[in-house]
C-alpha cells in the first residue's frame, strides 16, 4: 500500500507538472509536437546541456522521494505529508529540492525542445511556488513541526543550497 500512495502522488505531482503541462502546451501550438531537427552546433549544445540538466532534476527529484519514504514515513504529496521532518541529505543543503527538481526538469525539457513555452512554464511553476511554499507550506510545517522546523528554517535556504551541509543539534 505504501509504494501506491508514493506512486500516486509521483503520477499526480510531479508527473502532470514535467510531462501533462508541457505535452499539453505543445500539444496546442501551430506545430505541434514536431521535432525540430538539430541542425546546428548551438541546436546540440542546448540538447546536450538539457539532457543533463533534466538528468541531475530527475536525480533530485528521485532523491526527495525516497528521503519522504525512508525518513519521513510520507510522501511527496500535501494530502499524504511525512510524518517527520526530513533534514538529511540534500534536505541539509537546500528546503525545497524537489521543486528545484521539477524545475531543472522543465529547464532541461525546454533546452532539449528548445522551447520557449516550456520555458515560460517553468518560470510560471517557480512563480506559484514561489507564492505558495512561503505564505502556506512553511505555515503548515512550523505548526505541525514546531521549534524542530523553525530552527531548520533558520538555518537552510528555501531555493539557493548552502555550500555546506546543515548539522541539527541533536
Amino acid at each position: 500500500m505504501t509504494a501506491l500512495r508514493h506512486i500516486l502522488a509521483i503520477l499526480l505531482l510531479p508527473t502532470t507538472v514535467t510531462l501533462v503541462v508541457p505535452y499539453l502546451i505543445l500539444s496546442s501550438r501551430p506545430a505541434g509536437l514536431g521535432w525540430v531537427p538539430a541542425a546546428t552546433p548551438l541546436d546540440w549544445t542546448a540538447i546536450l546541456a538539457g539532457a543533463c540538466v533534466l538528468a541531475a532534476g530527475l536525480g533530485l527529484i528521485c532523491t526527495t522521494v525516497w528521503q519522504f519514504a525512508t525518513r519521513g514515513r510520507g510522501t511527496l504529496a500535501p494530502w499524504d505529508p511525512p510524518k517527520h521532518l526530513v533534514v538529511a541529505g540534500v534536505y541539509r543543503y537546500v528546503r525545497n529540492p524537489m521543486i528545484t527538481g521539477v524545475i531543472l526538469v522543465l529547464l532541461g525539457e525546454a533546452l532539449v525542445l528548445r522551447s520557449g513555452a516550456v520555458l515560460n512554464w517553468a518560470a510560471l511553476f517557480f512563480a506559484i511556488n514561489a507564492t505558495y511554499i512561503p505564505l502556506l507550506e512553511e505555515p503548515l510545517l512550523e505548526r505541525r513541526f514546531g521549534n524542530e522546523y523553525s530552527e531548520y528554517k533558520a538555518h537552510v535556504p528555501r531555493w539557493l543550497p548552502r555550500v555546506t551541509a546543515w548539522e541539527p543539534r541533536s
